[in-house]
């Protein structure tokens, strides 16, 4: 029993780590008047500033798994991409499904030039994706001139800003609704996939503990869908995550290309040697991270009606945080979806309750800085007691 739970802590620590300081920072804002980390704006107000983050997260995580590598230049690819929609949309009046096309397009033709210096020549990543930063953070700057394009078309905001349902009359039922399918759905998921075990014979957790997590995650769900509901509904971005994470979290766990990156991650040598084409690997892990880059560009755009010069500055570190604080790897093979969406929830709750408490940005910076090296040091000494036993 005693082994059991142990192992439960371990595999949930950052969930239970992201569960803690939550209840930290609703004990301290609500003691010092400051409001609460946990009222239905301000979770609103956790996924809208976050959701960049998390997205961005998931494409680093493959960078991340191919054995540590990283991508500097997001950052600036969302600059750049950004800069683009501003020209197409604001500037020249370009159809918005038309100049979105074409941003998704530019953004992965962005990370397809380099991911074939990366992959195909061998310069190492942290050089190619550093000039990168510099080289498309620079274009993007030309293109602006210097100058902020604003505002984006309203039809435009409404694909990433807006709320379901659009009139908040019926927002709190909706979001009910929503939440009690969302519950239905994991319910079904989680009942099938045991019995598919049962059925060929696997171990299986005991099916108290089972219960016992459903009716606890469950629970989340409903509390989550009505303080969304309390508000303005559902927010159309977190649609937006939940299909990315969801399809990557498919891709990642069950398809035989999703476990490529974690072979390569793990011996890049014994992948070759298992007929696994390491340098289409990584081709694909860096043209991807501009696919979604050039999202993360549109959702930026949208969220500050405007396409600045200094758009995604320091992107690239917030991603690469959430990953570690996650789970991953720092020498890669090992990560995964859900604990870089933790990581990425985690430095927002971070972020949002320090602000709220009034701590000055720069110790904001430090305190984050701390918990991503935690989080580094955490990784290591497990693998080192592990490579003991």
């Amino acid at each position: 029993m005693k082994k059991k739970v142990l192992s439960v802590l371990k595999d949930n620590t950052m969930l239970i780590a992201l569960v803690a300081v939550m209840a930290l920072f609703q004990l301290l804002i609500t003691t010092g008047g400051n409001g609460s980390l946990l009222s239905a704006q301000n979770i609103t107000n956790l996924i809208n500033q976050n959701a960049y983050v998390i997205i961005l997260a998931v494409g680093m995580l493959l960078c991340i798994l191919t054995g540590g590598n990283i991508d500097l230049a997001i950052g600036s690819i969302v600059c750049l991409v950004g800069a683009a929609a501003g020209i197409l949309i604001v500037t020249l009046g370009m159809n918005i499904y038309v100049a979105i096309v074409i941003c998704l397009l530019f953004g992965t033709l962005l990370g397809a030039w380099q991911a074939y210096w990366i992959a195909y020549i061998r310069i190492p990543a942290f050089i190619v994706t550093l000039s990168g930063m510099l080289l498309f953070r620079g274009l993007g700057n030309l293109l602006l001139n210097g100058v902020t394009i604003s505002p984006f078309p309203a039809n435009y905001s409404r694909l990433f800003s807006s709320y379901i349902p659009t009139v908040s009359a019926g927002a709190f039922v909706v979001s009910l609704v929503v939440g009690l399918l969302a519950i239905g759905i994991y319910l079904f998921i989680e009942i099938s996939s045991r019995n598919k075990k049962v059925k060929k014979g696997y171990d299986c957790e005991a099916l108290s503990s089972m219960i016992v997590r459903m009716v606890f995650i469950s629970a989340v769900i409903l509390w989550f869908f009505n303080k969304l509901g309390q508000y303005k509904g559902i927010p159309v971005i977190l649609v937006w995550v939940l299909v990315i994470v969801l399809s990557y979290n498919y891709f990642t766990s069950s398809t035989v290309q999703g476990r490529h990156f974690y072979a390569m991650g793990g011996n890049e040598k014994a992948a070759i040697l298992s007929g696994i084409n390491t340098n289409k690997v990584l081709f694909i892990a860096y043209t991807n991270m501009g696919f979604l880059a050039a999202i993360s560009a549109l959702v930026v755009a949208s969220r500050f009606n405007s396409a600045t010069p200094s758009a995604g500055t320091g992107f690239e570190l917030d991603a690469i945080g959430a990953c570690f604080i996650g789970g991953a790897s720092a020498y890669g093979g090992s990560g995964t979806i859900g604990g870089c969406v933790i990581g990425a929830i985690l430095m927002g709750v971070l972020n949002n309750g320090m602000s709220l408490l009034g701590i000055d940005a720069n110790w904001q910076k430090a305190v984050k800085g701390l918990v991503l090296l935690a989080a580094v040091v955490f990784d290591i000494m497990s693998k080192k007691r592990a490579a003991k036993k």
